[in-house]
């Protein structure tokens, strides 16, 4: 089974930055990466009681000091700096956004980058964001999420567009262009929750949580019984049992000795190839890495490091 990787940019934190953004996802495109990843938040609160779901801890690993760039600007501008890389938002908070105009900014999106827009989605975690854009919906956001899905769906692929919905009606409109992509760019959907892996199944054209962060959050086994729940939720919904593809995003740290690995996808390069392919081997179609990095020059060498010294241990 062939396989694909992408890497997270720049777009938050101390290295958020015009100039890192462009030059990593350059460096991405050079070593023939297949994607470029941004992540979403719009404001962090300075006080924050909600729980951080992919950390032991429950703490928010946000700093509300630090850069923060808006992933679909974020997206544009590199769509402008890039060529071929695929650029996609990992995830993009579905009900933050008017569901009319945030299809509008992705359609075009889409359309200008010729095709190259890959629409990850979830639906928030942090109910003192939600409060501080003025937004009431955070208790029913998973439902939001979902009707706000399918009127991406309806303006994208219907002509006239018409959907008539719990909070929404959209009767006899004109929506043009539409995306690029046919039926319409490619929807990922985030979360390990009963009703994320529901919403995969119904919506998705690929299921892709966040993975792996120290301490592991999904192991193989466990993202496989997971990914059986999806393609027989698939099924039920009048859908192949592949109609989903599976994701997998993983945090990647470099080791110098063997010895010295504390836990998977860390190591040395053989270590960590050896962690992708069990990974692989339960369906894993598509990776999205980060990199431990305290730098620009540090994330860049770990960016070419995989490329060189992981990749080509692995059978594509």
């Amino acid at each position: 089974m062939s396989i694909t990787f992408g890497v997270s940019l720049p777009s938050r934190g101390l290295l958020a930055s015009p100039d890192n953004l462009k030059t990593t996802a350059l460096l991405v495109d050079k070593f023939q990466y297949e994607s470029g990843w941004v992540s979403d938040h719009i404001v962090i609160p300075r006080s924050i009681d909600s729980k951080y779901p992919y950390s032991s801890t429950g703490a928010s690993p946000f700093s509300e000091d630090q850069p923060y760039f808006e992933p679909i600007s974020a997206l544009n501008f590199l769509a402008g700096c890039t060529n071929r890389l695929k650029l996609g938002t990992h995830v993009l908070i579905v009900p933050y956004r008017n569901p009319v105009l945030t299809a509008k900014m992705l359609a075009t999106l889409d359309y200008l980058s010729e095709g190259r827009l890959i629409v990850g989605v979830g639906v928030g975690w942090m109910k003192e964001e939600f409060e501080a854009l003025g937004l009431d919906h955070y208790a029913a956001r998973g439902i939001k999420t979902d009707e706000y899905l399918s009127i991406y769906k309806s303006v994208w692929m219907d002509e006239p567009s018409m959907y008539n919905g719990t909070d929404y009606a959209i009767d006899n409109v004109g929506f043009s262009p539409k995306p690029f992509q046919t039926p319409h760019p490619p929807l990922w959907i985030g979360g390990h929750s009963k009703p994320a892996l529901r919403r995969a199944a119904k919506f998705g054209d690929a299921w892709m949580p966040i993975g792996q962060r120290p301490p592991a959050i999904l192991d193989p086994n466990e993202l496989s019984e997971k990914y059986k729940l999806i393609q027989e939720m698939a099924v039920d919904n009048g859908r192949s049992e592949n109609s989903v593809d599976l994701c997998f995003s993983s945090t990647i740290s470099f080791r110098d000795e063997p010895d010295s690995r504390d836990h998977m996808m860390t190591g040395i390069p053989e270590q960590i190839a050896a962690d992708i392919r069990l990974y692989q081997d339960v369906g894993v179609q598509n990776f999205i890495l980060s990199f431990n990095s305290e730098n620009i020059t540090e994330l860049h060498e770990c960016i070419q490091r995989f490329a060189e010294d992981v990749i080509s241990l692995i059978p594509r």
